[in-house]
């Protein structure tokens, strides 16, 4: 007996040490509790036991009840580690503010999360708000800036149905893909108040939408116990990647039996077993007894397992094709007859297969383009073009799918312009040496599809020179494509915004004019287009300039067709914060003046260099809107004007400016001016800089679109001394004066 368990000892001791090897590096722990640890994860720094520093995690054995992983050396714990989707999954913390009866914050804590290295939010993940009388907002960053939000309200607790998050007390969104940092920002309507007895708090987290299920707003009311309970529960799906600066073409950690899969956004590649294999990919992958998994892998009659796979065979007895599906009978003649039917028949294959081969791969091709272009909303464009009866039909062309594929040299990465939520844009060059930008949806599902037709149709109907042409589009493809003019300078936000590169500053004559051409472009869409187009997405970032500094609008995926005889549409509020109209926010009812506020954040930007919200102000100046038109009515324009603007431009055009902009901001829009008279102020305002003191050059020669200021003095700037926020200064009393007397309009 003894002799036996030795035996059976020695057997299986090198299985374990095998299978604890497929899990970690050699003499490294694999588990930290009850947690698995799996390589490129090791337990300690510089242990040897991780792929590198960014994957070492800390076992703290010192815990009761018993051992916690934490991520790296803070305090994020690991819940769990999955290699096989490349995912890890940590504890989250709920942000929250409390009030008393009487409206004033009790107990408030605001969480910010940054992940690093190759580490990044999944979007498998929700941002969540919990309240009867709260609006949230999330802000971070992944290769650009993202914003969204959510609001939960309600009056009665009875009115919120648990197991709904719908907007009654509950409301959910989706996040980006790529967001390594977010932060979040909670607020209320009425300090809760008319909620006070039954949801005294307003509460937001991150999390991942199967950990949470919203059980109703009353156990809510003990704000510490449901803060606890949940973050008991919630976990936030972290995605990870292998050497985000590298490919699989590189170096890479990928071993034997296993396949490398470069990552498109964020860069980065990946590992997995190969079918028929299992185990962990950055250790080595073993072979799959398919024999022994019945139950996963069927077999009917005689199992044989082969190196990555296995056969399937009929049993002694029998003859067929595929065991797998009961394919084998009972022999019942001599195998001679088989092979002569077997033979007669693979003759009679042969001679047809060569017929009918490029027919069926051709029939396939054509259905195969036929689905794509119905899937990316083919029959949809159709109709849209019937209704408007085939406007701009002509001057747009149907790309075939080689076309673009040699333009983009099968979109290498290097043609990449730019990443977004909704898909990639790539540089491209037409057989007549046209250079484009292609616009490549990452994936299109129902509300995307709506989008996206909306925008080919609405672009097919315009042209102005301050718009970015539509050249085509192709919808034969598994995601649909679109053709634009390239316009190579970036984007106005870019050139505002970006401290960290080398481009040189916009003078103040040229982000007048550049105003002046977008909102020229916006008064075409609102009064002279065949339908009157609301862009509903105004913003820097969708202001794009071209080698001369040529303002051209572009992004109109969110824009409207108002019928005529109608001056609003009732839409869902869509935009982006910080530009939002707060009153179709409020009303969603979308009007011409919601494009008017978001152009004079515009205007703001441009006159101040800041951004519409800035995380780093405080809370009361973090809306730049809300910031700008209050230092107008205290007179202190001037202390948030940008600088180098104070040094260049004179008074008069800074003063009527800055009445421009507070007049588009206006929190009615029936008080707002129009964008065609936005556009003939800007105008007289360009005018009134000429008749002064500032020569402007032709904007063609780029070298007159910067000015040395570094040398200069600020003046001494007067206080602004009119005291209604949207009233008129003597400038734009002028200004005012000087369009009575205009007689044409542009």
């Amino acid at each position: 007996m003894l002799l036996y368990t030795i035996i059976l000892f020695l057997f299986t001791f090198p299985c374990t040490m095998s299978m604890n090897n497929n899990i970690s590096k050699r003499g490294c722990p694999s588990e930290c509790g009850n947690i698995t640890v799996p390589y490129p994860f090791g337990i300690g720094k510089g242990t040897g036991c991780s792929l590198d520093d960014s994957f070492y995690v800390t076992c703290n054995t010192t815990i009761e009840p018993g051992p916690q992983l934490f991520f790296q050396s803070s305090n994020i714990r690991i819940h769990d580690i999955n290699i096989s989707n490349s995912n890890l999954r940590i504890f989250t913390h709920l942000s929250y503010i409390c009030y008393n009866q009487q409206g004033f914050i009790e107990d408030s804590l605001i969480w910010n999360f940054t992940i690093v290295d190759q580490f990044t939010f999944s979007e498998k993940n929700k941002f969540t708000v919990i309240g009867c009388d709260d609006v949230a907002l999330i802000k971070g960053q992944n290769e650009q800036s993202y914003s969204s939000g959510c609001i939960g309200l309600c009056s009665e607790a009875h009115e919120v149905h648990d197991g709904k998050c719908s907007g009654d007390g509950c409301c959910q969104t989706s996040i980006t893909k790529g967001l390594k940092f977010y932060s979040v920002t909670l607020q209320t309507y009425r300090s809760h108040k008319d909620v006070w007895p039954f949801n005294p708090c307003g509460y937001a987290f991150l999390a991942e939408e199967s950990s949470f299920h919203f059980d109703g707003i009353a156990n809510a009311s003990n704000y510490s116990e449901f803060s606890g309970r949940l973050e008991s529960s919630l976990l936030v799906a972290i995605d990870w990647v292998i050497s985000p600066d590298q490919t699989c073409s590189g170096a890479n950690v990928c071993q034997e039996n296993s396949n490398c899969t470069d990552m498109q956004l964020g860069g980065g590649y990946l590992c997995q077993c190969v079918e028929g294999y299992e185990g962990n990919p950055y250790l080595g992958c073993q072979d799959i007894n398919e024999c022994e998994r019945l139950d996963e892998y069927p077999c009917n009659g005689t199992c044989v397992n082969t190196i990555g796979g296995y056969n399937c065979k009929c049993k002694d007895g029998y003859s067929g094709h595929d065991a797998n599906k009961d394919g084998c009978r009972r022999e019942s003649f001599p195998i001679f007859r088989l092979s002569l039917g077997i033979g007669f028949g693979f003759f009679v294959v042969l001679l047809g297969s060569s017929v009918i081969y490029y027919t069926a791969k051709r029939r396939q091709l054509l259905l195969q383009r036929q689905k794509f272009f119905e899937q990316n909303g083919g029959m949809l464009l159709e109709d849209k073009l019937k209704a408007n009866r085939g406007l701009g039909v002509g001057s747009m062309k149907i790309f075939r799918v080689e076309e673009l594929d040699e333009a983009t040299d099968d979109y290498a990465k290097e043609n990449i312009l730019g990443k977004g939520g909704n898909g990639i844009v790539y540089k491209g060059t037409l057989p007549d040496k046209r250079i484009v930008a292609i616009k490549k949806s990452q994936r299109l599902d129902e509300g995307q599809r709506e989008q996206f037709i909306n925008e080919m149709v609405i672009l097919t109907q315009i042209n102005h020179q301050n718009v970015v042409q539509l050249l085509g589009c192709c919808l034969e493809t598994d995601v649909p494509l679109l053709a634009y003019e390239f316009v190579s300078n970036d984007t106005l936000h870019h050139h505002i915004h970006d401290k960290k590169s080398d481009i040189e500053r916009l003078s103040w004559n040229s982000r007048l004019r550049i105003a002046h051409e977008s909102a020229g472009a916006l008064a075409y869409l609102h009064t002279d287009a065949r339908m009157s187009i609301i862009h509903r997405d105004v913003k820097s970032a969708n202001i794009l300039l071209d080698d001369n500094y040529t303002a051209k609008i572009a992004d109109f995926g969110a824009s409207r067709l108002v019928p005529l005889g109608h001056d609003q549409v009732t839409t869902m509020v869509q935009g982006t914060f910080g530009y939002l109209d707060p009153e179709y926010f409020h009303t969603g009812q979308l009007t011409d003046k919601s494009d008017v506020y978001s152009f004079g954040v515009v205007l703001t930007e441009l006159l101040t260099g800041e951004k519409p919200l800035g995380v780093e102000r405080s809370l009361k100046e973090r809306n730049l809107a809300t910031y700008f038109v209050k230092a107008k009515r205290e007179n202190r324009l001037f202390e948030i004007v940008d600088r180098e603007v104070a040094k260049e431009a004179p008074e008069e055009q800074i003063v009527a400016a800055c009445d421009l902009a507070c007049r588009c901001l206006n929190l009615v829009g029936v008080n707002r001016p129009s964008m065609k008279e936005v556009t003939m102020e800007l105008e007289i305002i360009r005018k009134l800089g000429k008749n002064l003191w500032v020569n402007e050059d032709s904007y063609n020669n780029k070298s007159s679109l910067m000015i040395e200021s570094k040398d200069m003095d600020l003046y001494h700037v007067p206080l602004i001394t009119n005291s209604d926020t949207f009233g008129s200064s003597s400038s734009t009393t002028a200004i005012k004066e000087t369009m009575l007397r205009v007689q044409s309009p542009r």
